[in-house]
């Protein structure tokens, strides 16, 4: 069997099994996410949303050594270099070490301050509220930790076990949602520390599994200043663009609580929760794909590279849609049957963000490829610069008192901005011109999005009545699905799908 066949079959069957684990997964974490909104309310719904994600704001450093970690292991394997893999992994848990301890220091002096002295935290809810913070902040020390580890599996590409271990998650978080209901003591305290308890299981699991699979991954002090340098030298500037992303998606998460409080936090949370689940679909998609897209950048195999990157943006696109078009044209009564009682502005921040997130699914194989491309200052800085412009944008906007949905509106044609920006970068890099990257991805994208919206439109006037959402939304998808088959892939595209998708399943367990 050739190399190439090889590839496509174990990209289908990871994406298989990551598509089985979503599936499950997507499901449990929505109805999960309605029964801690009970449960919880709304104010204190919105008080873990906004002061965990006060949390989330200080990991920027950890989303940069992710990249780092990630992506050189992935070009250690991809050149068959398993001791310097082993490296590359102790020298990234030291590293991983120092961001635990940075983390907490920022959390336990600037963002404690900010919680205590800044943030609008209805009366009485002080405490909850800082009880919150400190477990998030163990939380994510734990988190920060796992790093290495989970990016050792993803490098193996070991998705089975990603499978698993998430199915074990969603199941350990439903089982918190249902002692909430229990009604012992104050249910936000109670949550933050059940939370807890999940990520400190779910990362000794991680510990487990990698100890028992991988060599590479027994760790040994290491003196190697140079492949520190270049670990750090990545980092440092992905630092700049995980800055940027953590500071634009938290940042503008905070801007809403001082200026519409906690209320507005919670459908921020609805929205990105869903947001969340969904696109998980096409991160994992994008999971299969991206040890490919590194080790063959790394083989300087450029004809494979190429239609791979082209395969795994337009199919990420084509995912999304099918998933976000029938939510975004039937938000208010999606959010109605999932959650009976809508926070305000959800819908409409559910509409905005899910369609961000087609923007993102087409930018996705792109980051990608700038990582592993390797010399990514430019890149960053570019991409950095124009994230972070959100923030002063958000900020005047709900200065003036405008719908807080701008906000939202906003993110979404900087990220049209950013994606332009990536497409020059990536085609400069991989020496194509900008319209042969838009007649492979571009065209077919925009025309398959044109006839999805005109049909579904169409289709939505033809059922009235109660529950004509479902029928309305069960069209949306097949119409969009048919339009991607038909018009959107190519006859060669539309046959390697079926092989590279059937052969897993004809195969049968052969490769477990």
């Amino acid at each position: 069997m050739s190399a190439l066949s090889e590839n496509n079959r174990r990209i289908a069957r990871n994406t298989l099994l990551l598509y089985f684990r979503t599936g499950l997964t997507m499901l449990v974490t929505l109805y999960t996410s309605r029964i801690v909104l009970n449960a919880l309310g709304v104010e204190d719904y919105g008080i873990y949303n906004v002061v965990g994600g006060l949390v989330v704001l200080f990991t920027f450093v950890n989303v940069a050594m992710l990249s780092a970690t990630q992506r050189f292991l992935n070009y250690e394997l991809g050149r068959d270099n398993r001791e310097r893999m082993a490296c590359v992994f102790s020298v990234s848990l030291s590293a991983h070490f120092g961001v635990a301890f940075l983390v907490a220091l920022l959390a336990e002096t600037v963002g404690l301050w900010f919680l205590n002295a800044k943030m609008v935290i209805p009366d009485g809810r002080l405490e909850a509220a800082n009880w919150v913070y400190q477990l998030s902040v163990l939380a994510t020390i734990a988190g920060i930790v796992r790093v290495p580890y989970n990016a050792t599996i993803l490098a193996y590409e070991r998705m089975s076990f990603f499978a698993y271990i998430s199915l074990a998650e969603a199941g350990l978080r439903l089982g918190v949602a249902y002692v909430l209901l229990l009604g012992l003591g104050d249910p936000l305290k109670l949550y933050a520390l059940l939370v807890f308890a999940v990520a400190v299981v779910i990362g000794v699991a991680y510990y487990a599994y990698c100890r028992w699979q991988f060599e590479t991954t027994r760790y040994r002090p290491v003196r190697d200043a140079p492949l520190m340098r270049a670990i750090l030298g990545f980092s440092g500037w992905s630092l700049l663009g995980s800055l940027a992303n953590v500071g634009n998606a938290q940042g503008i998460n905070l801007l809403i609580n001082l200026f519409c409080g906690v209320a507005v936090n919670a459908a921020m949370g609805i929205a990105s929760q869903v947001n969340a689940a969904v696109y998980q679909l096409v991160a994992n998609f994008q999971t299969a794909f991206n040890p490919q897209i590194i080790q063959l950048c790394a083989r300087e195999d450029r004809s494979h590279f190429l239609p791979l990157v082209y395969r795994a943006s337009k199919f990420s696109f084509y995912l999304m849609l099918v998933i976000a078009l029938p939510i975004i044209l039937n938000a208010q009564p999606i959010l109605q049957a999932w959650l009976g009682t809508v926070p305000p502005y959800a819908p409409v921040f559910l509409q905005l963000i899910m369609v961000s997130a087609l923007v993102d699914a087409l930018a996705g194989p792109l980051w990608m490829s700038a990582h592993a491309f390797g010399n990514i200052r430019t890149y960053q800085i570019v991409v950095s610069l124009l994230l972070l412009s959100n923030l002063p944008l958000a900020y005047a906007v709900l200065r003036l008192g405008v719908n807080p949905a701008w906000v939202l509106a906003l993110r979404t044609a900087i990220n049209l901005a950013v994606l332009g920006w990536r497409i020059l970068y990536f085609c400069g890099k991989a020496q194509i011109l900008v319209r042969a990257y838009s007649r492979q991805i571009l065209l077919p994208a925009m025309g398959v999005l044109v006839l999805a919206v005109a049909g579904s439109l169409a289709g939505r006037h033809v059922w009235t009545g109660t529950g004509a959402w479902i029928v309305s939304a069960a069209w949306t998808v097949t119409w969009t699905a048919a339009s991607t088959w038909l018009c959107g892939l190519a006859s060669e595209e539309r046959q390697g799908l079926v092989r590279m998708l059937w052969q897993p399943i004809a195969r049968g367990g052969q490769d477990a």
